[in-house]
């Protein structure tokens, strides 16, 4: 098994580039955004199933939550990758 430093290595083609300083804080300035957004998600769906009783009706919310919740993390990841490209 792979650490994730082995695999951050083998995905940038053995060359893992130094961010600069701008760089970091805006990442982290991404995490902090995204985990805002997942924890206020995540209250939001967590009041729409403590009221719903019909199950379909639960399936599809958990269905809209999993491809909400893929959306803000998949959009986290592009603008990550987007800064450490330098664009």
């Amino acid at each position: 098994m792979k650490t994730a430093w082995e695999l951050a290595l083998e995905r940038s083609g053995g060359i893992l580039n130094e961010l600069n300083d701008g760089q970091k804080k805006a990442i982290a300035e991404i995490d902090r955004v995204c985990k805002a957004k997942l924890a206020e998600f995540d209250l939001s769906y967590t009041d729409k199933l403590m009221t719903c009783t019909d199950y379909k009706e639960i399936e599809q919310i958990k269905d809209n939550m999993a491809v909400e919740r893929a959306s803000i993390m998949s959009k986290a990841k592009r603008d990550k990758e987007k800064i450490r490209d330098g664009k």
